[in-house]
């Protein structure tokens, strides 16, 4: 069992809203579409479900031309931002709704029913209706109706966007065990990187309506292909500044170098970007092979255990991620150090090049 897209595009009104997109989903897998608002996540689920077709190229389910198939005749379930149940139904009927459907019997109902309300902790609540269920339970009931289905292909555009944080963080421990014990294709939407490293699986980062990266959630994180796929799949985003390579030394603003490591030693010499990730930025002077720039603080912000900070160093704006709570002040001089072993080099175009084995004297 696949999904496969080849070369799938749509545009609304002239305008591209996904570029040509080729991507292969494997039966059992956990995908994540990891991207901004507007990067096109949804539009590319209803192409995948069928809600749309595209102005080129095709769907394949199982080696399958599905392109002009109807959704209803498809072996899909969408769990959506904005959960939908049937008001008028109790929970339990909610879930056998799409069962009633297929025309199953009744024992067969029952069964499932009764499997999908004990995974999602519904048991105690099957004979309500959703106005007497809190937020979180009316998502676990959208969700349990979508697998009740048993189907091949399970998308779940943000479900659980609008719920607060404790609900959050149980749903998310949640879903990777329903994926295993379903077996089925997953397509999971998010803006949230520290979700699609949480989620596991695979990640296909987007951006502007095309797929950036495709690959497991790992390695797109630690090895993103170029600046863009980096920045989605950083929260803040990733830092950047502008550095010269002479040699086999990375030349930095404010007189730092590094070494030029293997796989940036045959690279030409000349202007790279350096990117690195708020929690890799540390406030005051680093170890001795660490980097270390003079900075002023702009702006912080607290989070409750950590305290994000914004500076001005080297010519740049980078974020910064301190464990505890700070009482910086305002326009304060401090300094900031990075473990090279942490920063990623991309090219002129954006394409990732390599990354430094440690840092020399300035």
């Amino acid at each position: 069992m696949s999904l496969r897209l080849q070369g799938i595009a749509k545009s609304v009104d002239g305008a591209p809203h996904i570029h040509p997109v080729d991507l292969e989903l494997q039966k059992g897998t956990m995908n994540v579409l990891l991207g901004p608002t507007l990067a096109g996540k949804t539009s590319l689920m209803r192409l995948m479900a069928g809600l749309d077709k595209p102005d080129a190229g095709k769907v394949f389910w199982d080696g399958n031309d599905v392109t002009g198939m109807r959704v209803q005749d498809r072996d899909i379930a969408m769990v959506y931002q904005q959960f939908v149940n049937y008001p008028a139904m109790s929970v339990y009927d909610n879930i056998a709704s799409p069962l009633k459907l297929r025309r199953k019997s009744r024992a067969e109902i029952d069964a499932r029913v009764q499997e999908m309300a004990e995974l999602l902790q519904l048991t105690a609540i099957l004979d309500r209706k959703p106005s007497e269920i809190s937020g979180g339970q009316q998502q676990r009931c959208a969700i349990a109706r979508a697998l009740a289905k048993d189907v091949g292909l399970v998308l779940m555009d943000e479900p659980l966007a609008n719920l607060d944080y404790k609900l959050r963080e149980e749903l998310r421990a949640e879903i990777p065990r329903l994926f295993a014990a379903s077996g089925s294709i997953f397509v999971y939407a998010t803006t949230e990187p520290e979700e699609a490293l949480l989620l596991g699986g695979n990640t296909a980062t987007m951006w502007e309506g095309r797929v950036t990266q495709f690959g497991s959630a790992a390695e797109v994180y630690r090895r993103p292909a170029d600046a863009i796929t980096a920045s989605v799949y950083s929260d803040p985003p990733m830092n950047f500044v502008a550095v010269r390579k002479d040699g086999a030394v990375i030349h930095f603003p404010g007189g730092q170098s590094a070494k030029a490591g293997a796989d940036l030693a045959g690279l030409p010499d000349g202007e790279y970007r350096a990117g690195f990730r708020a929690h890799q930025l540390a406030t005051g002077v680093g170890a001795a092979d660490h980097l270390t720039f003079d900075a002023t603080l702009t702006v912080t912000e607290l989070t409750g255990s950590e305290t994000y900070v914004h500076v001005d160093a080297a010519g740049e704006r980078w974020i910064g991620l301190v464990p505890g709570v700070h009482a910086f002040e305002i326009g304060q001089s401090l300094s900031v150090s990075l473990d090279p072993q942490h920063i990623l080099y991309f090219g002129a175009d954006g394409t990732l090049v390599g990354k430094p084995v440690a840092a020399v004297s300035a």
